[in-house]
């Protein structure tokens, strides 16, 4: 059935071909007709190989009107990127002036979502014939086309006539946009100005803009136009955004005189109650142009700030608030130092000002259980003040610092935190710091969830984050707001010009057709396919590596099996680094197991280079037939997998791939010695040559845990007593070195690095920051910091000589046919005829209240290399003692 309407489509194309039918015998009824066709050849499933004859048909034929319509139409239904065929339909109807055809043609490409192309073209056409659809055409078109600033200004003009005032402002908003973008500097000026005159209070969006124009357009333009916004707030006495916008406008052009004149005036009118505002504007040099302008703002305000009333941060004091101001002199009350006096001088230089609802401040004033309930009452407030604490510049790093422990404990934290990422990424009162993404600040007004999203994005550095943050605006935000639409062109710019296909070339294409497939107005028109793509990229497994987004992923692996005709071998090649169920379970529907049961033979032959896959095959496909069908044997498995151990141990030992390897060897241990215990199962019910094998193997890795060696060994002795394990020997105890666990190693190391990498550099700002304060004769702090120096190196020192003398002891050797390092030992007591029990270990483990004991103290030395059933009499510190050792047994580790 299929084939007989290919034949009916192909005899019409000759028909048209021979024929040469004129334009002016179409009308709308002929595309009916094809749109029934369409109809049918999707009933009979045969739509792409109609559409493969009518594009064949064009490369000869370019201005067949079937052709054309059939092409463009399945194009549009399938949601493709290229609408070329429709535009040149249309186009041969408006060069032959057939309006109805144009106009029915347009509406039909609309059906299958917005065109900037066919709301263009029907805007023509009814503002030609006066149709009072033109303005709903006009409000689709704006919406869309994100380059049409006269018609959004046209749009502003009527509703603001009309009194509808807030969409007004919403399309002169997206004009002044568009007017930036395209640099026309009058059209700017002239909304902008409106704009001042219509919503002064929407300070964020001028900032917004105006980083804009000055980016695109120049400071000096930008600077003259913040002059308008700034004098609503002067003459509103909004000292403190007034200030903020001249020091903006000072920002681009410090040596604007004016503007220096203007700030000393703001300043004058916020401080006028400050009773030495005068002296410190001088002191400053705040009206003398010589000074550098930010300089003397912030001496002027540094000094300002030390009125009475106020408070301030001392580094070894803490917050203390000032209490009185007299002349050069300042007096201050600290928690523990009352009417503590300095000078000014001497204050500005020491002292940080902080503001009164300042986190510091807080803790002072406030007693702890009020402030804890405030904080796990009031999240977002809690966040606010943090944040302003710093400046207005955070992240969670410090939020956390400042409030655990010392407000919230740890556990606390964990749910108070969880609120807190959720109200940062969701709260309209939140944004981030332009340049640094994890920097949180706080907006004196929220502002939209588009232009939160869009700030985010612009301060996102890395591509698939954007990625995450594009989608996320797709889904949460208005995808019709000039934000989105700058978002998008971000990666559809990749797309326009490129030497060589990346990941991110191959990332974008699939981000582009994803957000055109819901958004068909966006296609930027790319005029190639996935394949023509792919077949230039150089490591398909690489590219899949670098995505982030699991959206992303399976489009990718998607777009492989639909159109690359040798899916199958590109999917094994990529398998072991994908690791996905989806690609087996799609070669398995389409019969290829043969191939996957090739790739698990190559993966455990080859172990070494396909780990991962081997860890894969080993816990996901024990039961699957292709598998089965690869005849591995359980203890080849296992052997596989011993190996990875110690290959990726020897790695991370050389700093190869270390996070890599720590991954798979923490994989591969809890599948070994996890809960299930499943290589001591197995061996359990193994002979004792396959023990042998495996036993080897595991006791050949140098740096697993001896604890699990030794647990392994205890097993096989279990099952099977007198087992004799080759390599293995009595060793007793040296008398060289230091002998230590593991365990206590690694915490005298961590104690040693933390004194070098912490304690050692904060003292050392602690003797500079004393040092600053001058007179050292009498300098308490800096005696303070000093003798904590000279405590931290010699403590560094006897660590570093301690740790360097260490042997780690391998509990897999303890013998208990001797007292040693690692055994407990039981002692009957001959003297006062009671029973004493011991733990043997080295002088860092050592705990004498809890029977822990040094193999170095006297009483340690004293019993050391016994064997049980010896009476051991000895003297220490005069005393004596005799004691019967009753029994020797392993520790546990």
């Amino acid at each position: 059935m299929s084939e007989s309407l290919v034949k009916s489509v192909q005899d019409m194309l000759n028909e048209e071909k021979w024929t040469r039918a004129t334009i002016s015998n179409y009308s709308v009824s002929n595309f009916k007709e094809l749109d029934a066709i369409i109809r049918d050849a999707l009933k009979k499933k045969c739509v792409d190989e109609i559409k493969t004859l009518c594009d064949e048909h064009l490369a000869h034929t370019k201005n067949s009107i079937i052709a054309l319509y059939i092409s463009g139409i399945i194009a549009l239904s399938k949601q493709l990127l290229d609408d070329s065929a429709m535009v040149n339909l249309v186009s041969i109807f408006i060069d032959n002036h057939k309006t109805q055809i144009v106009e029915h043609l347009c509406q039909r490409i609309l059906e299958y979502g917005e065109s900037k192309y066919a709301l263009r073209t029907l805007a023509d056409i009814y503002k030609e014939d006066n149709n009072d659809a033109l303005y709903d055409i006009w409000e689709r078109l704006v919406k869309i086309d994100y380059e049409e600033a006269d018609i959004a200004k046209q749009l502003a003009e009527k509703n603001e006539r009309d009194g509808n005032l807030e969409a007004a402002v919403e399309y002169y908003k997206r004009a002044l946009h568009r007017y930036i973008n395209r640099k026309q500097s009058n059209s700017v000026k002239e909304i902008w100005t409106h704009l001042v005159s219509l919503i002064p209070e929407e300070i964020d969006f001028f900032y917004h803009v105006q980083r804009k124009i000055s980016k695109s357009m120049g400071d000096d333009r930008s600077a003259m136009l913040m002059q308008e916004v700034y004098g609503y707030y002067k003459e509103n006495e909004r000292w403190d955004i007034a200030i903020d916008i001249l020091k903006t406008i000072l920002e681009c052009d410090d040596k604007d005189s004016w503007a220096r004149k203007e700030i000393v005036e703001c300043f004058r009118g916020k401080y006028i109650k400050h009773s030495l505002l005068e002296e410190y504007i001088r002191a400053s040099n705040l009206n003398q142009s010589w000074r550098n302008i930010f300089e003397a703002i912030a001496e002027f305000e540094k000094h300002i700030s030390f009125d009475a009333g106020n408070f301030v941060f001392h580094r070894s004091w803490g917050a203390g608030r000032i209490s009185n101001v007299t002349n050069d002199e300042i007096t201050i009350d600290f928690a523990k130092k009352r009417n503590h006096t300095m000078s000014l001088k001497m204050a500005v230089n020491a002292l940080q000002t902080l503001s009164r609802d300042h986190i510091w401040v807080l803790k002072s004033i406030w007693k702890k259980d009020r402030l804890t309930a405030k904080i796990k009452e009031d999240p977002t407030w809690a966040l606010k003040t943090v944040i302003r604490s710093y400046d207005n510049n955070c992240d969670l790093k410090h939020i956390k610092a400042e409030l655990v422990p010392s407000v919230l404990t740890p556990n606390e934290w964990t749910n108070w935190g969880s609120k807190a990422r959720t109200i940062l990424k969701n709260d309209p009162s939140f944004g981030v710091n332009p340049t640094n993404i994890d920097l949180f600040l706080v907006r004196d007004r929220p502002i939209s969830l588009e232009e939160k999203l869009f700030n985010e994005f612009k301060a996102q550095k890395n591509f698939f984050s954007r990625i995450d943050l594009l989608f996320t605006f797709s889904e949460k935000a208005d995808p019709e707001s000039e934000f989105f639409a700058e978002m998008f062109t971000y990666f559809a710019g990749y797309l326009k010009a490129f030497n060589q296909v990346n990941e991110h070339i191959i990332a974008s294409y699939l981000v582009v057709k994803q957000i055109v497939t819901k958004h068909p107005h966006l296609n930027p028109g790319i005029q190639y396919n996935f394949a023509e793509l792919f077949e230039e990229v150089e490591d398909p497994a690489a590219v899949y590596k670098t995505m982030k987004n699991n959206e992303l992923k399976k489009s990718y692996l998607l777009h492989i099996k639909n159109f690359i005709s040798d899916w199958p071998e590109m999917y094994i090649n990529l398998f072991p680094t994908v690791l996905s169920a989806d690609i087996l379970e799609a070669l398995v529907t389409e019969g290829y197991t043969e191939m996957i049961t090739s790739l698990v033979n190559l993966s455990f032959e080859n172990h070494r280079d396909y780990r991962e896959a081997v860890i894969w095959f080993f816990k996901n496909s024990q039961e699957a037939e292709w598998f089965i069908a690869a005849e591995i044997s359980y203890e080849k498995q296992l052997i596989a997998l011993i190996h990875i151990i110690d290959i990726t141990y020897r790695e991370i030992e050389n700093h190869r791939n270390t996070t890599e390897n720590r991954k798979i060897n923490r994989q591969v241990q809890t599948i070994l010695f996890g809960k299930t215990t499943l290589l001591e199962s197995f061996i359990a019910q193994s002979d004792v040559d396959t023990i042998n094998r495996l036993y080897t193997l595991v006791d050949d890795v140098k740096d697993l845990d001896p604890a699990l060696k030794m647990q392994l060994r205890n097993t096989i002795l279990e099952n099977h007593k007198g087992f004799k394990f080759f390599g293995s020997e009595e060793k007793t105890i040296v008398s060289r070195g230091l002998i230590v666990t593991s365990k206590m190693y690694e915490e005298k190391k961590k104690q040693l690095q933390n004194i070098v990498d912490v304690e050692m550099p904060a003292n050392s700002k602690e003797i500079g920051f004393a040092i600053s304060l001058g007179d050292l004769r009498e300098n308490a702090e800096y005696k303070a910091a000093k003798e904590k120096q000279t405590l931290l190196n010699s403590t560094a020192s006897r660590l570093q000589e301690e740790i360097e003398r260490a042997q780690i002891f391998d509990p897999t050797t303890v013998t208990v046919s001797r007292v040693s390092f690692g055994t407990i030992v039981s002692l009957t007591n001959n003297k006062e005829k009671t029973e004493e029990t011991y733990t043997i270990l080295g002088p860092w483990e050592s705990d004498p209240d809890n029977s822990i004991i040094s193999y170095m103290s006297p009483f340690g030395n004293e019993i050391l290399n016994h064997k049980e059933g010896e009476t051991l009499t000895f003297t220490i510190n005069e005393r004596d003692y005799n004691y019967t050792i009753t029994s020797i047994t392993a520790a546990s580790f």
